[in-house]
């Protein structure tokens, strides 16, 4: 992986409208699929229970994937998949994983809803205190959930829109020969609890 550009905020062209500037932008090229899982990972040994994680990208652009990496960090039970078909699916901590007494990974698919109002209705305020909350599609909708939050915005940098298909037990993943596509990931941190950006402890970043 490489890191073209990491610390101070970008123009305010390259910030989504969400109601308040980030306190750092990170910009991380990633060329495989293993790197974004690496990724994931990475970024998971930084977070803790309350954290929210709010992900943005085409499809195909690898937000399973990324979030595959950080369910294997966090030490949750294996098998996440898209949530597209099932709007919030649960991922428990192991007891006897990598991580024992950790958080849980609550996975999110906010696509079909169109407002905060309705991310209400599916009461995450009952697990987001004890669990990562990541939710996919969350822009605009969950900013009210948690005074702090992680937007993570993946990129195809080659663009297109049929990178990916479904498999035998529904999720959405990667075409084959897309694989080792290079990716542009974007890390924003907001909240008192993002004062400070992480150093993500993954092979290729400093």
């Amino acid at each position: 992986m490489s890191v073209p550009e990491t610390g101070g905020i970008p123009d305010t062209g390259g910030i989504p409208e969400t109601g308040n500037a980030p306190l750092w932008v990170q910009t991380l090229t990633v060329t495989t699929a293993d790197q974004t899982h690496a990724l994931g990972a990475a970024l998971a040994e930084v977070l803790r229970a309350g954290d929210l994680l709010v992900l943005t990208g085409e499809l195909g652009a690898g937000k399973t994937t990324f979030t595959q990496g950080l369910g294997e960090g966090l030490g949750v039970r294996a098998g996440i998949i898209s949530p597209t078909f099932v709007l919030v699916r649960i991922h428990p901590n192991l007891p006897d994983g990598p991580h024992p007494g950790g958080p849980d990974l609550v996975h999110v698919d906010a696509y079909r809803l169109g407002s905060a109002s309705e991310i209400d209705d599916i009461d995450l305020e009952n697990t987001l205190d004890s669990a990562v909350t990541v939710v996919e599609w969350g822009r605009d909708r969950v900013e009210h959930l948690a005074e702090s939050r992680l937007e993570v915005e993946l990129h195809r940098q080659l663009g297109g829109g049929t990178a990916a298909h479904h498999t035998g037990n529904g999720a959405l993943d990667f075409e084959s020969e897309d694989d080792d596509e290079p990716r542009t990931i974007i890390i924003r941190g907001f909240g008192p609890r993002w004062a400070e950006q992480p150093e993500l402890a993954a092979e290729g970043i400093s």
